[in-house]
């Protein structure tokens, strides 16, 4: 069933309403510019779902639709294309961000109807102008064939991060949130660099198909001694891995994304949800061929998930930021999906990101109508017993953190149930395995105690604040609706991906069997790691045990969960203690060598330059006689000269 629609219009789309905005959107009164900016980005989730039903249609072996639209680079052995791949992994990732996009941005219409920081609307077109170019630049990311492609679009998405998070730039914790989110970023976008180019070194050529037929058909290319003492096949993934911790939100990367907490809500379920942190997942998934090459790497990947998701579910136990806590929240499911990526268990790790991507934007917009009914509140020991006032919001906010504590029949039950059983399965082959895998169940155990408490303390017993319940109330249909279709989501999207227990063959597993042809190990893991009935036992233990656990100590205990000492201690305070304080340090004494030793010499050049000129300009009189003797003089001395010769 071909459709004539090429794929170039979803990056097109979106596109548009960015030049579209950002030239005359200023002109136009709200809500023009959210309108616009919508309209664009549900046409590119039309155009994708129609290319997705496309491609649904063709043989499993042959699920690929590539388009080339121009060459990009032609110099020497370079050649590199704006071209586009549309296979099972892209698609399912270009429906996330298109469709839970489109959702975002008509939500924002509501949310940003009323901003307290733009009270004349001026910014209001801006927003909507960077919202649409951030959707621009993710799809780019998915869509691309080849590693320079994707590369633009990583850092499109960089960009537009640092935009957004600034984007009420009047406020101190706002322009020091997106400078962080920049310059954290840097670090891991050089670390991606390094690996295109070793790529291009060993290969030839930066293109998917070209990459992983060398790694299938020439693997001597990235055997070790290639690079000297550490081999290609080593160095490669581990770079591309140190891009990933950076966008994704690993240690030691992840410190920028509580902090981009400090732009509008629905940014952060934009950048937390259904685009920017999932990137790393994304490029290590597409990227399978090289890095189940080397084990020590995808070990390495597992252990940094694991303790990334423990760390970041403590932490998330120590705040009472509504958004904060969601915001540490997302750093460790980005963790168990790094658990799910160092077994191999690809088609797992990815399921997980896209029932990540329902119930975590779910959780934000859910967050963001509580703050906006607030007033801008966003401390969650003034809140409670909202679910009186706000009977939507609580309801899919409920389904969300169900989801998110991975309560069965919810839709993160599935997805980090699979991650679990992966982790034991694989641990056959390394013990270590094992440990990170009862590691994982701790973590999850307290993602629902930090979820159910967050539930409790928002919406159940009475209120602490009379003045702000008195004041909440229901938001409007933009805000609602898109809330009601991620809270549905939240509960069925997790059954597309159900597994068989034990001998029993599976209804669905449609998820594993549709990605299976884009991972080098088929079906990436899933299969085989199927739950057992055991393992299914203790997720519901976990899921709704953690969940009801953090209700009681929600009401009982309004939050304190951790005692103020622990509070104090983040991966923040131990940079600013080392790092910062060195770099200060170092900058010190390079300001003390600049001063002393070059701009001395600077000076003492310049000193003699200066005593010179003043010598010299004493012989400037402006009298013609003074020159006229001069000339004489020096005639006298050359004649003398010559003579004496």
């Amino acid at each position: 069933m071909p459709f004539d629609l090429p794929l170039a219009l979803i990056i097109l789309f979106p596109l548009t309403g960015f030049a579209v905005c950002g030239l005359i959107g200023s002109r136009m009164k709200k809500p023009w510019p959210g309108a616009i900016a919508s309209f664009a980005v549900f046409a590119s989730f039309v155009v994708a779902l129609l290319r997705f039903v496309e491609l649904a249609s063709l043989p499993q072996s042959g699920r690929t639709i590539s388009e080339t639209v121009y060459t990009w680079i032609s110099v020497g052995a370079l050649r590199s294309d704006v071209s586009f791949l549309l296979d099972p992994l892209s698609a399912v990732m270009i429906l996330v961000i298109t469709g839970i996009g489109f959702l975002i941005h008509l939500y924002s219409i509501g949310y940003m109807a009323d901003d307290h920081n733009d009270p004349e609307g001026r910014l209001n077109a801006r927003y909507f102008c960077w919202l649409n170019l951030f959707v621009a630049f993710m799809s780019l990311l998915v869509l691309a064939d080849n590693y320079l492609l994707m590369f633009v679009g990583w850092e499109g998405v960089g960009l537009c991060s640092y935009f957004l998070i600034g984007y009420w730039f009047n406020r101190e914790d706002a322009r020091g949130a997106c400078k962080k989110a920049f310059i954290v970023n840097r670090i891991g976008d050089f670390g991606f660099l390094l690996a295109m180019m070793l790529i291009f070194l060993v290969v030839g050529s930066l293109n998917y198909d070209d990459v992983f037929a060398a790694v299938r058909n020439s693997p001597q290319l990235f055997t070790a001694g290639t690079m000297g003492v550490i081999g290609a096949t080593f160095l490669i993934p581990l770079l591309l891995f140190v891009g990933a911790t950076g966008k994704s939100a690993q240690i030691p990367l992840f410190v920028w994304l509580p902090d981009a907490m400090a732009g509008p809500t629905p940014v952060s379920a934009l950048i937390h949800a259904a685009t920017m942190v999932t990137a790393g997942v994304y490029m290590v998934s597409r990227s399978s061929a090289l890095f189940l090459q080397a084990p020590q790497v995808q070990l390495l990947i597992c252990v940094v998930g694991t303790l990334t998701a423990l760390f970041a579910a403590l932490t998330a136990l120590a705040h009472s930021d509504i958004k904060k806590v969601l915001a540490y929240s997302t750093v460790s499911q980005l963790g168990f999906m790094f658990m799910a990526v160092g077994v191999g268990a690809y088609s797992v790790a990815i399921f997980h990101v896209f029932t990540h991507a329902f119930f975590k934007a779910c959780l934000f917009l859910g967050s963001g109508s509580v703050i906006h009914a607030l007033h801008g509140e966003q401390d969650m020991d003034k809140m409670g017993g909202l679910s009186r006032k706000m009977k939507i919001t609580n309801i899919t906010f409920l389904a969300a953190g169900l989801a998110l504590a991975g309560a069965a029949p919810f839709a993160g039950f599935f997805s980090k149930d699979e991650i679990i059983a992966a982790l034991f399965h694989a641990g056959g082959n390394a013990p270590i395995l094992i440990i990170c895998g009862v590691v994982a169940f701790i973590a999850a155990l307290i993602t629902g105690i930090y979820t159910g408490r967050q539930y409790a303390q928002v919406f159940l017993g009475e209120a602490r604040d009379e003045e702000l319940y008195e004041h909440a109330h229901e938001n409007g249909p933009t805000m609602t609706i898109p809330l009601i279709v991620l809270g549905i989501g939240s509960l069925v999207v997790g059954w597309i991906g159900l597994p068989h227990f034990g001998g029993i063959p599976a209804w669905g597993h449609a998820f594993t069997n549709w990605l299976a042809p884009v991972f080098e190990n088929g079906a990436a893991g899933a299969a085989e790691a199927a739950p057992s009935i055991v393992l299914l036992l203790l997720g519901l233990v976990i899921g709704w045990g953690g969940w009801l656990g953090g209700v009681s100590l929600g009401k009982n205990a309004v939050g304190v969960v951790m005692p103020e000492s622990l509070r104090q201690v983040s991966l923040d305070a131990i940079y600013t203690a080392t790092i910062v304080r060195a770099g200060f340090a170092i900058a010190d004494g390079l300001r003390w060598i600049d001063e002393t030793f070059v701009d001395g010499i600077v000076k003492l050049v310049g000193g003699f330059v200066g005593e010179s000129s003043d010598a010299l300009r004493a012989t400037q009189t402006s009298y013609a006689r003074n020159y006229a003797l001069a000339m004489a003089v020096g005639a006298v001395i050359v004649l003398a000269w010559f003579i004496a010769k």
